[in-house]
């Protein structure tokens, strides 16, 4: 696995599209051959179409050899798949907006997706600004409303379960892009649309992410991983409180609170709250 890894790592940082192309396509299919099973037909007769795989059980995963090795490996910086594809992101923000271009960067947030579910811990890598402000500046109106889309699925997912990277996302005036860009009368539907569902999922009350030095997220835990806590998120987490931001161990927040914060920016936060308390989107109530 450290050799796929070395080579797909090698393709990410080339400056070619069709090498970055590859380095994706082996990221995508190592993480395919951990999360995927073939049935036993399919398997007998490899030429049938990979619309034949059927997503992995979860306590099936966490007991396969391949998944955990992947999540070992992930714990230190040097095979940390989420790191190489928020670099390879910040190379490809760098080069405009082009058809070619605007593929590659869809493909990399989809797998940052895959991978910080995969690996819960490698969320703290948007504790930092540097890279929660990747993910702003890909909300930017002048980038197409695909990128848009997937940026705010990427927001959800590193956002997920990590109040440090909602406090770092605040603070950066996440919410003022967010509700910018919903307000703009040129912003897609589609788009729009998937802001509405942000902005329920940011309303939901946090609860305290458990501490990266003594067991990893609490996805981690149900697959029976916490025994190893991670290095990686570790790291992050005493970068960030030791940041001097002034707030300890970077508080939760309650739907009230964030409803006020979210009110400096949009009329009908009380409406928004009323929604989530009766439907319960996310399958929970806010109470």
């Amino acid at each position: 696995m450290e050799a796929l890894l070395a080579h797909s790592f090698d393709y990410l940082s080339s400056y070619e599209p069709s090498k970055i192309r590859k380095g994706l396509r082996q990221v995508e299919g190592l993480l395919a051959q951990i999360c995927l099973s073939r049935p036993k037909q399919a398997a007998a007769d490899k030429r049938r179409s990979t619309s034949q795989l059927t997503p992995k059980p979860l306590d099936e995963l966490a007991e396969d050899p391949a998944f955990r090795e992947f999540f070992k490996l992930q714990e230190g910086f040097q095979w940390n798949v989420a790191m190489r594809l928020v670099t390879c992101l910040e190379h490809l923000l760098g080069r405009g907006s082009n058809g070619t271009n605007d593929l590659l960067i869809i493909s990399t947030l989809d797998l940052i997706q895959g991978v910080l579910l995969l690996h819960p811990p490698s969320r703290s890598l948007f504790a930092r600004e540097i890279y929660m402000n990747l993910l702003l500046d890909l909300l930017d109106p002048i980038n197409c409303p695909a990128i848009q889309s997937s940026t705010l699925l990427t927001l959800v997912t590193a956002l997920l379960d990590n109040p440090a990277n909602t406090r770092t996302f605040e603070e950066l005036d996440g919410l003022l892009t967010v509700t910018s860009l919903f307000k703009l009368r040129a912003t897609a539907r589609e788009v729009k649309l998937k802001l509405v569902e942000f902005l329920y999922f940011y309303l939901m009350p946090e609860t305290p992410t458990i501490p990266a030095a003594g067991a990893s997220a609490p996805n981690t835990a149900v697959l029976g991983l916490q025994r190893s806590p991670s290095k990686l998120a570790g790291a992050f987490s005493r970068s960030v409180n030791g940041a001097g931001d002034g707030r300890g161990n970077r508080e939760t927040r309650t739907t009230e609170e964030k409803q006020r914060l979210l009110g400096r920016y949009l009329s009908n936060v009380e409406d928004l709250v009323e929604d989530l308390k009766e439907t319960a989107p996310f399958g929970g109530s806010v109470y």
